[in-house]
């Protein structure tokens, strides 16, 4: 998927609300990242590695894989 413009210098995209992180190199649904950006609820990390992600509690998207959608505390 292309780099949507509000995460373009970001490759690990989280969802606040599923706790999901979603690796814009090889993620290949690009409705599901236009809607977090488009919710607000998107976060990149920094340093923007996986292992950062995982650090926050994060865990990588797969196809397939869904989580109830929560209201973000922040």
């Amino acid at each position: 998927m292309d780099h949507h413009p509000k995460f373009e210098g970001f490759r690990f995209i989280g969802d606040k609300r599923t706790q999901l992180v979603y690796d814009l190199t090889t993620w290949d649904d690009d409705d599901v990242i236009n809607e977090i950006a488009d919710e607000g609820v998107g976060l990149g990390f920094g340093p923007d590695t996986l292992d950062e992600a995982r650090n926050r509690g994060y865990t990588l998207a797969t196809v397939g894989k869904k989580r109830l959608k929560r209201k973000p505390r922040a």
